[in-house]
């Protein structure tokens, strides 16, 4: 497998986004609470997860100079809302 390309690591962080929406979107009117839960935690886990995505020499980040406030915040935000 090749190093992930800028173009590709581009992708990897706008796609983040959508978990942060995920969070801090409301209960949707035909979630159940544990429905509501349970998809807050798995986006909060992917956000977390991406996080550490490293180069192929396993210890260098594939991330440089992307802001990851939104993500952070929607991450302690989410886990308020299951825990």
């Amino acid at each position: 497998m090749d190093e992930r390309t800028v173009d590709e690591v581009a992708y990897l962080f706008s796609s983040a986004g959508d978990s942060v929406t995920a969070i801090n979107e409301s209960k949707r009117s035909y979630e159940t609470d544990d429905d509501y839960k349970a998809r807050v935690k798995r986006n909060v886990d992917h956000l977390e997860t991406i996080k550490t995505y490293k180069k192929l020499d396993g210890s260098t980040s594939i991330w440089t100079s992307e802001d990851f406030t939104a993500i952070d915040a929607a991450i302690t935000a989410g886990k308020a809302k299951y825990e």
